[in-house]
């Protein structure tokens, strides 16, 4: 199953960013992916296949949620009120 990202979602990766932050913004999609810590805004590069390896949760709206409920911005359930 392949997960849609798009440019701007937060993720977290398995292992944190020697600056301390866990926090990543997706800067651009595609066969590489890259993103910018959101610490020292220091930013990489990974093959989609090492980053899907590694990713481990989505913040969508302001709730993580874990990568294995994730099915895409589209397919979530809205808030009702």
């Amino acid at each position: 199953m392949i997960l849609h990202y798009e440019v701007g979602d937060i993720v977290t990766l398995k292992k944190g960013h020697p600056c301390g932050e866990n926090k990543w913004e997706i800067m651009r999609t595609g066969v590489d992916i890259k993103l910018r810590c959101q610490g020292c805004h220091r930013q990489i590069w990974l093959t989609r296949m090492e980053f899907e390896k590694r990713v481990r949760r989505i913040l969508v709206g302001d709730k993580w949620i874990s990568i294995i409920h994730y099915k895409g911005k589209e397919e979530q359930p809205e808030d009702k009120e």
